[in-house]
């Protein structure tokens, strides 16, 4: 990729890959000494740039009054994001600029800092009509780059900051990067470091790996390094039973990958986002997450992805659910049930197919006449014996033995009130319920 070239041919190149898009602002706007470091210089030399790439710069002076002006000048946004060590971002027209003072006497200072080589790779911003400034590059970047190691700088710099430990696996694992081993044995050695990183930053790194293409090796040797023992990660798969307790939980999540998910049937959109949620809640009980302070709803979803497959373990499979449970089932896992069917160890495919469509009464539960029509219809009151109704009206529709809905017709719509009534009569009785006098006749 870069051995054996001129280091100024290396420059160029890269800076043609990194104008392929106009920048948000004017280059001229930032001021001598500026270097572009950081992910966009990496993945400029890989050739894997993305459409409007995050940009990470080092100016020589004050970032914070520098960011507050090119967003005054160029009608940005700026966001403070380390006021003690000069650190803000300037949101533009869809790009992000992040602008960090340089830490050190020179430039070559401050990469040194950096957490692995291949990210202490500068690019000297050139003055308008000069040529690009050679790479600076003081810790061997480029020679990593070409025989794709992810080496770190130095220990230290790992424990400066200790989320680089984890980060270091995302990085080997979204990079397809071999982890040089001491590297990888200073991980190992300080993995007990991860739990002085807030969790919110420890969780956002879990879900960057997690939707890797390759996310499930990530995972697991992070779990092999130790890192995410602090955390609360599961050691045994989900759902684990007695006969399948020991296994571990990188075998777990070594059938989660993006072969097995094409297997299972899921298509690309919904391998996006099923495959890193089943991940998560493979290897992330809801106790897990809340340590890693995660959205309520994304403890809720993996609590109920564990919960019915280990149901199903015990069942022996969707068939020997009773009819409520693969109701229940279905209602609470509406949304997400393509997860579910990743981490069930045999292939659902016709469940799949029956969750694709939206009028399966079953894989989208709804009862047949809505709570407001039956209390006009029946005369009868609100309450929880209305719920129970609803309920068992929803189980009647989602296997068939009742069709009703916005549309049915007039026949359909009568044998719902005739069974709505029937039970509403019965358990009315049973419960000392008052109500249900039968069908209004206006």
């Amino acid at each position: 990729m870069t051995a054996h070239r001129p280091a100024g041919e290396v420059a160029e190149e890269l800076w043609q890959r990194l104008l392929a898009e106009p920048w948000p602002l004017p280059r001229e706007a930032l001021p001598p000494g500026t270097a572009l470091v950081g992910g966009a210089v990496r993945d400029g030399l890989l050739g894997s740039l993305e459409r409007q790439p995050d940009l990470d710069v080092v100016v020589p002076g004050d970032a914070l009054a520098l960011t507050r002006q090119l967003a005054r000048d160029h009608g940005g946004t700026c966001v403070v994001l380390d006021a003690e060590r000069s650190i803000a971002r300037l949101v533009l027209g869809g790009w992000s600029l992040d602008l960090a003072r340089q830490e050190g006497s020179s430039l070559e200072a401050d990469l040194r800092r950096r957490d692995y080589t291949i990210n202490a790779i500068a690019l000297p911003l050139p003055a308008a009509g000069a040529a690009p400034a050679v790479l600076v590059d003081p810790t061997g970047g480029l020679s990593h780059l070409g025989s794709r190691q992810l080496v770190a700088v130095s220990e230290a710099n790992l424990l400066a900051d200790p989320l680089r430990l984890l980060r270091g696996i995302r990085l080997a694992c979204c990079l397809n990067f071999e982890l040089d081993p001491t590297s990888r044995r200073w991980i190992e050695s300080h993995a007990n470091q991860l739990a002085q990183v807030a969790g919110e930053r420890v969780l956002a790194e879990l879900e960057k790996l997690a939707s890797a293409a390759y996310g499930e090796t990530g995972l697991a040797l992070a779990l092999e390094c130790g890192l995410l023992e602090s955390w609360g990660a599961d050691a045994t798969p989900t759902g684990a039973t007695p006969t399948d307790a020991t296994a571990t939980g990188a075998a777990a999540l070594s059938a989660l990958g993006l072969d097995q998910a094409q297997d299972r049937g899921l298509e690309a959109e919904e391998i996006s986002w099923a495959l890193p949620l089943a991940r998560l809640a493979a290897l992330l009980s809801p106790e897990a997450l809340a340590g890693l302070r995660s959205s309520r709803r994304l403890q809720q979803r993996c609590r109920a992805l564990r919960h019915w497959r280990q149901e199903l373990g015990l069942a022996g499979g969707w068939d020997g659910l009773p009819e409520a449970g693969r109701l229940a089932l279905c209602s609470e896992l509406e949304a997400d049930l393509p997860a579910l069917l990743l981490l069930l160890p045999q292939s659902a495919a016709g469940l799949l197919e029956r969750w694709r469509l939206p009028s399966d009464p079953l894989f989208h539960p709804a009862p047949p006449l809505d709570g407001l029509s039956l209390q006009q219809e029946l005369a009868i009151p609100p309450g929880r014996l209305l719920g129970r109704l609803l309920a068992y009206l929803t189980l009647e529709r989602a296997f068939g033995r009742l069709v009703a809905g916005p549309e049915a017709h007039a026949d359909a719509r009568a044998e719902v009130l005739a069974a709505a009534q029937s039970w509403w009569q019965q358990h009315a009785r049973e419960g000392g319920a008052v109500g249900g006098m039968g069908p209004r006749r206006d």
